[in-house]
């Protein structure tokens, strides 16, 4: 059972820029802070085993403990206006498209407060019902008794008199089907009159207090809203059916109190009421923008387009963006701290976590020539990921029992710690964003995944860490920068330096990030490709919102869901999501090879080619004369595994390129991936189809810079074989020195 676990504000800071750290402790009245300095993150017994450099920091100590709860779940809400305060009659009115609605109590229109108030939901039963609280407490219900069917859109209105206590509820299907429950009305006069003083309005979920600074909510709803709309008075359905039109009809703005249009503001958390009161309000917890509305024709994709037809939003019960946990401590980055990959680290006697971020060099400075990158936004993609304990292939592709760690076993018991975007949401659609306002528990120094090739279950930020250690243990000096320095700068993050060197596994691409260092090889600078599978996923930041990333898995490519159709579409900039490589940029424009194969059992090793005796390629291979590189390792027992890329001039390898060294002898476990697959067919695996295997590459750009790709995500995980005196090694020191290297190529 985790009992300390943390997360900072931001993922970075330059020296003078402060980082807020928020801890939730319980079972101890004190934790243990400080600062360390992560140099090898891999515990395994065959590497060097784990390294930190404790550091000097003001907040190092004992600190007081406190338990800080996770409120999941994504709503929207108005705040209270003297429009509800002045209700008695009224109409609430909406589209919805339940995903689950036979999960139990969820609402879809809640106006009142902790005191009372009318909620517009789903029944135990799955059926449209509305809910009056008086001012004493007392509820009565009303319910059509009619279960909806999920994932498909119903038109649902309740109108009230306050006079006569006559509520009617409309539950209408959009498409009718045989033998299902069709348009249903039902009136009943009630008792209860709704207590709405002080009244506010929630959306995709009701009032539960309040926690962490902010109205907390229960019986969320799973499912889209679109549409939402509040009347004065108690509307016939020929008005209600004209008020759900596209223009607010003129006759029906007296008693319109609000008509919010979530097809505006799209890329931002706000709703927008489009009535003359200006009723706006904001969504809490990310509730995904840009979906289909109950009007979409299939005519057009791209929302920009036709606003009109993405007026949804779809709301998860275990939606999670931001914590908003209270400030536990505080550090300010101090002058002469070397960049580098950090942690505060706290403890109690019986636990601990590690709360990493990057200390990077001041703004348009260095104090090295290699920038080693680190892959945040492939470590917010996966971040507490369930794959292992909900994903029923994991097994099959890695062709060996799954060891569950503690940290696997305590994200499957408590799902309020949000999910990856490997994972579904608990009604089936695939999870597009995700955050890093909350402790990512996969994101951690020793935190051993469970993919990997046998006698090793390294993946992420510790397969990552063999390279910072090598970069140590060989004497190479480096600075550090993460995906949202380079994101948010551009190439001006990366214009001070010569090298750029990338993690293990950089798969996931904003098109800031690529088009930053593409720039940067274009002005001569040199990239080492350390790993496979980059430049693979197209993702967006939140132009406005910190820590938020968002990916739509969108035609083709290995993936864990995929998005809908019509839903292909980033909310937060607009741009077409998916593959790199749908948009045109294959990942073998950039490094010379692309993702190519996968495979999690053992790996393998490369073979030289006979590029590897071309005079442009002698200094690689300096002090190698062994023809086969890497036939041991971390990963799998091999130098090339779990991730391959190749060469591939139609892809856009560079017609220079020449492929030095190239794996072979690939388990069966091994598959081409299915972006390559046009037709199902047998011969895709490893040792039979000739698309399995990792190039390794060289070549040379036209502004006198260079590019090396390793091609295999397995690669860093030889470099510490043998005391680091390996070829594996060898090859990467060659490599670095000549790049390092001022002279042009």
């Amino acid at each position: 059972m985790k009992s300390i676990m943390g997360y900072s504000d931001k993922i970075s800071a330059c020296p003078g820029e402060q980082v807020t750290f928020m801890v939730s402790c319980v079972g101890q009245p004190t934790y243990r802070a400080r600062l360390v300095k992560i140099i090898h993150g891999d515990t395994s017994p065959d590497g060097p085993g784990y390294k930190e450099r404790e550091v000097e920091a003001p907040f190092a100590g004992d600190h007081k403990a406190r338990f800080q709860h996770i409120y999941a779940g994504s709503h929207a809400i108005v705040e209270n206006t003297p429009h509800f305060d002045a209700l008695g009659s009224l109409t609430l009115q909406a589209m919805v498209w339940p995903t689950t609605p036979d999960k139990g109590p969820q609402a879809i229109l809640s106006l009142g407060s902790d005191a009372g108030g009318l909620v517009l939901g789903i029944d135990g039963a799955g059926a449209l019902c509305l809910d009056v609280t008086g001012e004493g407490g007392a509820t009565e219900t009303v319910s059509t008794g009619k279960p909806m069917v999920a994932r498909e859109w119903y038109f649902v209105a309740a109108a009230y008199d306050h006079a006569t206590g006559e509520v009617r509820l409309h539950q209408e299907p959009l498409v009718p089907y045989a033998l299902t429950a069709g348009a249903t009305t039902v009136t009943k006069a009630i008792a209860a009159k709704p207590a709405l003083a002080g009244a506010f309005m929630m959306m995709a979920a009701r009032p539960a207090g309040t926690g962490n600074g902010r109205v907390v909510g229960k019986d969320h709803l799973n499912g889209k809203i679109d549409r939402p709309r509040l009347a004065n008075r108690a509307l016939s359905r020929l008005e209600m059916e004209r008020l759900r039109g596209d223009v607010l009809p003129p006759d029906l703005l007296t008693s319109i109190v609000a008509a919010w249009d979530f097809s505006a503001d799209i890329t931002s958390d706000v709703i927008s009421d489009a009535s003359p009161n200006l009723l706006h309000g904001k969504t809490v917890n990310m509730p995904v923008r840009a979906m289909k509305g109950h009007n979409w024709t299939g005519d057009e994709m791209n929302w920009r387009n036709a606003p009109e037809q993405y007026g949804a939003i779809h709301f998860h019960d275990d939606d999670l963006h931001d914590c908003a946990w209270e400030t536990d401590f505080t550090f300010t980055v101090p002058d002469g701290l070397r960049s580098g990959l950090y942690a505060a680290h706290i403890a109690t006697a019986h636990d601990e976590d590690f709360i990493p971020f990057v200390v990077r060099p001041a703004r348009g400075t260095k104090t090295s020539d290699l920038v080693f990158v680190i892959p945040t936004a492939s470590y917010m993609a996966y971040a507490n990921e369930h794959m292992m304990t909900d994903a029923p292939l994991a097994e099959h592709l890695t062709d060996q029992v799954a060891v569950l760690q503690q940290t696997d076993v305590f994200l499957h018991e408590h799902r309020e710690f949000g999910a990856s975007c490997y994972d579904s949401h608990s009604d089936g659609s695939g999870v597009c964003y995700t955050s890093r306002l909350r402790p990512v528990l996969t994101m951690r120094p020793k935190y051993q995944s469970w993919l990997g090739g046998k006698g090793s279950s390294l993946w992420q930020m510790n397969a990552d860490t063999h390279i910072t250690d090598w970069l140590e243990e060989s004497g190479f000096e480096y600075d550090c920068l993460t995906d949202e320095d380079v994101h948010a700068e551009g190439y001006a993050a990366l214009a001070p330096y010569r090298v750029f060197m990338t993690s293990t596994h950089h798969e996931y691409w904003s098109k800031e990030m690529w088009d930053g260092l593409d720039a940067f090889k274009r002005h001569g600078g040199r990239l080492i490709y350390m790993g496979a599978n980059a430049w693979y996923w197209r993702v967006a930041f939140h132009p406005t919102l910190p820590g938020i990333m968002e990916v739509r898995r969108a035609e083709g490519g290995i993936r864990a869901w995929a998005a809908e159709p019509g839903e292909y579409y980033h909310s937060f900039t607009g741009e077409f999501g998916g593959l790199w490589r749908r948009s045109g940029r294959p990942p073998q424009m950039m490094a010379g090879t692309g993702f190519t194969a996968q495979g999690f059992d053992i790996s393998s090793y490369y073979r030289k080619t006979a590029d590897a005796e071309n005079p442009r390629a002698k200094f690689i291979f300096e002090g190698v004369e062994e023809e086969i590189i890497g036939d041991f390792g971390l990963i799998g027992g091999g130098a090339a595994g779990l991730e391959l890329d190749r060469a591939d001039r139609l892809l856009g390898t560079p017609p220079n390129a020449l492929v030095v060294a190239s794996s072979e002898n690939h388990s069966q476990i091994y598959m081409v991936v299915c972006e390559e697959i046009f037709i199902n067919a047998p011969g895709m695996c490893g040792g039979e189809h000739p698309l399995v295997r990792a190039d390794m590459v060289f070549y040379e750009t036209a502004a006198g810079g260079a590019v090396f790709a390793t091609s295999s995500i397995a690669w860093a995980g030889s470099l510490s074989h043998n005391n680091y005196d390996n070829n594996v090694s060898r090859v990467t020191s060659n490599v670095l020195k000549r790049f390092l290297d001022a002279k042009a190529f």
